[in-house]
């Protein structure tokens, strides 16, 4: 099976059985997608959705968040991975939304790499989700999955598994791919364990069949 088959295959079974795919993440606005994003680097989305709701109470907005100190936004994640940095990261990004942005989220990635705590992984997410760009997030799912079915080969970093992804991918589902592989790896390409007899892809994985 060629690469480019396998893509096609794969691509045609996400697309019947997961027809709507999305973050497992809660959010209203494009801020607080961007606050859930931020929180959840290292961290499962399970417990940012608890984090989120009492913070973003509090702080709404980004103006809102910028008028805060670390020590205050620190008091609501701290059960969260990384809290200190956080902290920080939701302080800086808070700030520089208002002062350069207007508070508008940016639709472009180069723009919201700009934001403290934004890498290009976050930067993906945002434009995809909330912008519907073809932008594909490479997280550790995304990255272990890809290479583990056979649509990556000797990809190492993020970056080079995004642009191998994108390379065979149709432009108008890269946004929906993202969500198709994290949820993939999730639920069924699981790292230590995958539940390969229930999965939908058997005959076109490469960690099955060898080929």
């Amino acid at each position: 099976m060629t690469k480019k088959e396998r893509f096609e295959k794969i691509i045609e079974y996400f697309q019947k059985e997961k027809p709507v795919a999305k973050t497992e993440l809660h959010y209203g606005t494009p801020f607080e997608l961007l606050v859930a994003v931020i929180l959840s680097a290292q961290c499962t989305d399970k417990r940012v959705n608890i984090i989120t709701p009492a913070l973003l109470e509090r702080f709404p907005t980004a103006y809102e968040m910028a008028q805060a100190s670390m020590d205050e936004i620190f008091g609501y994640i701290k059960s969260c991975s990384y809290p200190n940095n956080k902290a920080k990261h939701l302080a800086g990004m808070s700030k520089m939304l208002v002062e350069k942005f207007n508070e508008v989220v940016p639709d472009d990635v180069k723009e919201l790499q700009k934001l403290p705590g934004v890498g290009r992984k976050t930067a993906n997410v945002i434009a995809s989700v909330v912008y519907q760009k073809p932008a594909l997030a490479v997280d550790t799912h995304v990255h272990r999955v890809s290479k583990r079915i056979g649509l990556t080969t000797n990809a190492k970093t993020p970056l080079e598994t995004e642009k191998q992804l994108i390379k065979y991918i149709p432009e108008e589902l890269i946004p929906i791919a993202h969500h198709w592989l994290i949820l993939h790896g999730r639920y069924v390409c699981i790292a230590r364990k995958p539940k390969c007899e229930s999965c939908g892809i058997q005959a076109y994985c490469k960690y099955l069949t060898g080929k």
